[in-house]
């Protein structure tokens, strides 16, 4: 997002210069906004072995990008944003609930946040955890 004045003469403080909103950004914003939908067991690709490598790979420096933003795709304008979510629910939960749940939450979490406005939300569902499935994410070795 950017937003720009010109001819600073006349015009307030606040509305002389540029805001620029990284796709990053609104990434992280998305992906804790999803996090905390009542459903959503996790972000990010589907199977349990993926998500441990995505879970150490986040603890090794250089690995791989924070956590937050895991599971999250924000294509950026200097108006819009559109995202894409990858999401695994809880077993029993009721999908379409959930994913709508989801938009609603993210969408109101980045439009107050950035003024943005999100013009879609499509979110895929990768898997389902069980209630039988331990939590794979292993204890980190580094200190």
């Amino acid at each position: 997002m950017t937003e720009s004045a010109s001819g600073s003469a006349g015009k307030a403080p606040a509305d002389r210069g540029r805001t620029s909103i990284a796709d990053g950004v609104v990434e992280k914003i998305a992906g804790l906004a999803a996090r905390e939908v009542v459903g959503v067991h996790a972000m990010g690709s589907g199977s349990g072995l993926s998500r441990t490598f995505g879970a150490v790979r986040e603890r090794v420096p250089g690995g791989a990008k924070a956590s937050v933003s895991r599971g999250v795709k924000a294509e950026v304008g200097e108006t819009q944003t559109a995202l894409d979510l990858e999401i695994v629910v809880d077993y029993g939960v009721s999908i379409r609930d959930v994913a709508r749940a989801v938009r609603e939450n993210v969408i109101s979490a980045v439009e107050r946040m950035t003024s943005l406005e999100v013009v879609e939300v499509n979110i895929a569902v990768s898997d389902v955890k069980l209630p039988d499935e331990p939590d794979e994410e292993p204890e980190s070795r580094l200190q």
